[in-house]
């Protein structure tokens, strides 16, 4: 009987034991400092492991896709009706993206690599082929004619040629003429005055199988948060763009690498050539990709905002005092001159005026929001979608009757959707990563369950232990006969 009572309180003992150590490891955090801990440990860009073989070789398979607005009434536009235009697309291409060159730099705390790209069609998940006409604005003409507005002489010559050659406003050309490029007639006969003038034009061209240069990444193995920050490009320190911004925080190249733990209120930094400036992103919402959780960042409509609402947007004022309205970046400083206007797709998050000004424009956030989503606990990209409209600027010219009586419209020629969705089996991998995680955290609750159930198990018993037998003695009655 001794020996079962010693049980009993045992078990009691056990479970108040039990139950303490759940309190205080909750209370303390432990675990998720360990995990923590683990992970930070876990990322940084070392040979051999697998975070660096993602990065130099993405698994995930990216996806460029081209959305053009072909313009259906060019004789109404250039009396001064407003453009109308039709989307067609997609046009997409699988994107290639490694790290080549790769040279480990200071100990392992940094690595420089060059990241070329390369774009190959695919006819399967596109509208069409290559050979595809669209009807637009006639790109190089248009910038010719911006340039030489001011130089009367010049002006007319140019004028005559165009006349001469039947060049106008608009042009009918291949997609994979507008995109990858094709010799442009005006800007052939133009290396008369400026030899050294590349003849060809295209949206993207010399984009395909190239390069933008050399960059220094930190590897992460000082501080975790330095992870893939880049360092420098090209060997400038400093990144300073024309807008004058230092995005010394920006990271990865074309699209962003983040360090792990990510938390909801921070504010992550990404690098878009296109805009020629970094942007940044806010948490918007929890997700679930592949059954992965994720919290989703996009940007605020300040990123694209007038420099009235957003002074730090006072740079893409070109000239300084030519600003434009919320939604629409000038870009032509880092375009060769060209008058290109980014904006999102059909001007979304933009003024209304852009949207009304092109007939045809239907902007949804579902479509045209560029967005991050991201693991919280590694860091890691589940999903992602860059998503800009590249415009063109275009106004009636004196000089130039091929502009007509065309009004002043930001016209909208293509926008293309740059997107990655984590690839099954890594889907898989990073799944098996969150079991085990949630099982670690929740250990300190599994023992303060399990001492909730062994207090109850010594409380019955308790309750329910049997009276002591009586001896024989006492068992005796009182009389006897």
């Amino acid at each position: 009987m001794l020996l079962k009572s010693c049980c009993i309180y045992s078990i009691g003992l056990f479970s108040i034991l039990i139950l303490l150590s759940g309190i205080v490891l909750v209370l303390s955090g432990l675990f998720p400092r360990l995990l923590k801990s683990v992970v930070k440990k876990e990322i940084v860009l070392k040979n051999g492991t697998d975070t660096f073989e993602a990065w130099e070789n993405p698994p995930a398979p990216i996806y460029m896709q081209f959305y053009f607005l072909n313009l259906t009434n060019p004789l109404e536009v250039l009396d001064g009706d407003r453009p109308a235009v039709i989307e067609i697309g997609p046009y997409t291409y699988r994107e290639y993206r490694p790290m080549e060159q790769v040279d480990f730099q200071d100990n392992g705390t940094k690595v420089a690599a060059v990241n070329n790209k390369t774009y190959i069609f695919q006819r399967n998940m596109s509208r069409g082929p290559e050979s595809d006409l669209i009807r637009t604005v006639n790109i190089p003409a248009m910038t010719v004619m911006e340039q030489f507005k001011d130089h009367s002489i010049i002006a007319n010559l140019i004028s005559s040629y165009m006349k001469s050659t039947g060049e106008g406003l608009f042009t009918t050309r291949t997609v994979g003429e507008l995109l990858w490029g094709y010799e442009d007639g005006l800007l052939k006969a133009l290396q008369i005055l400026q030899p050294d003038l590349d003849d060809v034009f295209g949206l993207f061209y010399k984009s395909n199988g190239s390069s933008d240069g050399e960059y220094v990444f930190f590897t992460g193995q000082e501080n975790y948060k330095d992870f893939a920050r880049v360092d420098t490009w090209n060997g400038d320190s400093k990144l300073s763009w024309w807008t004058s911004d230092e995005c010394n925080k920006i990271n990865g190249t074309n699209g962003a690498s983040f360090h792990p733990i990510i938390t909801k209120d921070e504010t992550l930094y990404m690098f878009s050539s296109d805009l020629c400036r970094s942007l940044y992103v806010l948490f918007e919402e929890e997700v679930t990709v592949k059954g992965i959780p994720g919290y989703r960042f996009s940007p605020p409509s300040m990123v694209f905002a007038n420099n009235t609402v957003n002074p730090a947007n006072a740079g893409f004022c070109v000239p300084a005092e030519n600003c434009l309205g919320s939604g629409v970046l000038n870009v032509s400083p880092c375009k060769q001159g060209a008058p290109i206007i980014m904006s999102s797709p059909h001007f979304y998050q933009a003024d209304e005026k852009y949207i009304q000004g092109v007939f045809g424009m239907s902007p949804q956030k579902e479509l045209h929001q560029t967005l991050i989503d991201i693991n919280p606990l590694t860091g890691l990209i589940i999903q992602a979608a860059k998503r800009l409209q590249v415009n063109v600027q275009v106004e009636k010219i004196p000089r130039f009757d091929q502009t007509g009586n065309v009004g002043t419209v930001i016209f909208p020629v293509v926008y293309l959707n740059e997107s990655v969705v984590i690839d099954d089996a890594s889907a898989r991998k990073l799944h098996s990563i969150l079991v085990e995680q949630n099982v670690v955290v929740n250990v300190p609750f599994m023992l303060i369950g399990l001492g909730i159930v062994l207090g109850g198990v010594f409380m019955f018993l308790m309750c329910h232990q049997k009276v002591p037998v009586s001896t024989a003695a006492e068992r005796q009655p009182l009389l006897s006969s």
